[in-house]
């Protein structure tokens, strides 16, 4: 079971520390309390809160002291913090913002408002904690969460695995700067095909390195898998150099020394397209999909690899037909 979040609250006034705790308590949050800055920061080192309730007049250290310690500090520098300021103190709210805080609440406070801005306060760091630096998108354990809470529901789902072919070879040829603009470039592909789709509970996920995860709807993952592939095909050669492009090689060396013509990067994606009923946990499901991503790898160029169940419940494995793209993206 995962521990509730434990939050730190940092107020001078006995009567605003108790109402407080017990509204946080209530919502089923840890609670530590201090009624200084001095005891905050001894709090802080000791307690390791996920968030910091944080007032600004406070005796021996105030709000704004603290808050600067916590910002200079490597391991605080990003825990998220609320400040508690007068209603009338605009100014204070501006200082506070201007150094580091994350939002503030002034007192007296509404109680479902402050809640709330904890929630999505709490919500917003544990996203931005799990997503990849690069891309922005959920990372491995959003991916997991997100696959777990679609078998738990019972829905019908599809499932994606995007991996860039030959993205090693690419990155060593022109260096890690071309190839994070490789990564980003899928990455904005799957998107902006998902953004523009049918359905907007799809959800794009980024594993690491090249490799990505899309979760959607049965009824429309042959099409967006197809839709993926085209604009891929149809932009990755801005990320080539002309002379290679012309080529349809990259020239490489390889471990003995030797010269090696390597292909130019193309993209697999492995797709299952009934997922609910075959698989129990998220594991189960991502072997099946690194399995049929293998298949695909030793296709030649991009290719969508399905498998799906045929009559009898035997799983059988599918090259999709690109085609063109019919909206001319």
């Amino acid at each position: 079971m995962v521990d509730a979040a434990k939050i730190l609250i940092a107020d001078d006034e006995p009567h605003i520390r108790r109402i407080l705790q017990f509204l946080l308590e209530q919502a089923g949050y840890r609670v530590a309390a201090a009624s200084d800055g001095r005891e905050a920061l001894d709090l802080l080192a000791r307690e390791h809160p996920d968030l910091v309730l944080l007032d600004v007049m406070m005796p021996h250290l105030d709000g704004f002291s603290v808050l600067q310690r916590l910002r200079e500090d490597r391991e605080t520098q990003r825990l998220p913090v609320i400040m508690l300021t007068a209603r009338d103190e605009s100014s204070a709210r501006v200082k506070g913002l201007k150094g580091g805080a994350n939002d503030y609440v002034a007192k007296p406070f509404d109680h479902e408002e402050l809640l709330a801005r904890v929630a999505n306060m709490l919500e917003t760091c544990q996203a931005q904690r799990e997503a990849n630096p690069l891309t922005g998108l959920p990372g491995n354990l959003a991916i997991e969460r997100e696959i777990q809470l679609r078998l738990v529901t019972g829905d019908e789902f599809a499932a994606m695995y995007l991996d860039i072919d030959r993205f090693k070879s690419f990155n060593d040829h022109y260096g890690y700067a071309r190839g994070d603009r490789a990564i980003s470039f899928l990455s904005h592909i799957l998107c902006e095909s998902v953004t523009t789709g049918v359905d907007t509970d799809d959800f794009v996920g980024h594993v690491g390195g090249d490799d990505f995860v899309v979760i959607c709807g049965s009824d429309h993952a042959e099409q967006l898998a197809q839709t993926i592939v085209r604009r891929f095909d149809a932009g990755v050669g801005d990320l080539h150099d002309a002379g290679d492009l012309a080529n349809g090689y990259l020239e490489t060396r390889g471990r003995t020394g030797a010269s090696e013509q390597v292909p130019l990067i193309t993209l697999t994606v492995a797709l299952i397209t009934d997922v609910q009923e075959r698989f129990d946990h998220p594991a189960q499901m991502s072997d099946a999909l690194a399995e049929l991503k293998g298949h695909g790898k030793r296709q030649i160029g991009s290719v969508v690899v399905e498998e799906r169940r045929a009559p009898g419940g035997v799983a059988e494995v599918h090259c999709l037909e690109i085609g063109t793209d019919e909206q001319g993206s």
